[in-house]
């Protein structure tokens, strides 16, 4: 595992639990000689992941929109910054780039992201892991939900289990570093492959 893309909010949040995590990851990241990708911002959580990582003497790659570009939002201290055309040029380069997905605290967008990583895992699309850094209990009532889906027959345990949920992130590396993929889903002998 050589890079960790991470999705976490444009906002530090209303309490400092959420930077100080974002810090911690950005520092576990460093000592496990792991690259950060991220989504290439100055502000929020984005901002205090980046800053760690760069301070650790880590490497960092950020993907931006033009438009969030000449919004000033980008982080301007990171040496690999690839601006696209889109939002969805962006998720494409972020999926492609990162060996496995955490999602820290955020928002919609974030949920969104690693929603859309864990989804491609399902179908095979990548055989590459997801977790949910679940910072003071926030990712709880997400927790309770997929449990509820498990229980309502609309995904599968196998399925759920993908998505590894640890309140570490030294943790969560571990369990990346031990994942094995499960089938995926509507697999069959005849199925082709599917490509990003």
């Amino acid at each position: 595992m050589n890079s960790v893309c991470v999705f976490c909010g444009s906002s530090t949040g209303a309490n400092a639990v959420y930077r100080e995590a974002a810090r911690a990851t950005g520092e576990a990241l460093v000592r496990a000689g792991i690259r950060l990708v991220y989504g290439g911002g100055k502000v929020g959580l984005m901002g205090v992941l980046a800053d760690a990582v760069l301070a650790a003497g880590g490497q960092t790659t950020g993907v931006m929109p033009r438009a969030l570009v000449e919004r000033e939002t980008a982080h301007k201290g990171i040496a690999d910054l690839r601006i696209v055309e889109s939002m969805h040029a962006r998720k494409e380069l972020l999926a492609s780039l990162g060996d496995a997905f955490i999602a820290l605290p955020g928002g919609p967008g974030t949920l969104e992201e690693l929603f859309e990583q864990w989804t491609w895992s399902q179908l095979g699309i990548h055989a590459k892991p997801c977790g949910l850094l679940n910072v003071n209990g926030y990712f709880d009532p997400l927790v309770a939900m997929i449990g509820r889906m498990v229980s309502e027959e609309f995904l599968a345990p196998p399925l759920a289990a993908i998505l590894a949920i640890e309140t570490q992130p030294e943790k969560l590396l571990e369990r990346f570093r031990a994942y094995r993929p499960p089938p995926r889903k509507w697999s069959s002998p005849s199925d082709a492959t599917l490509q990003l």
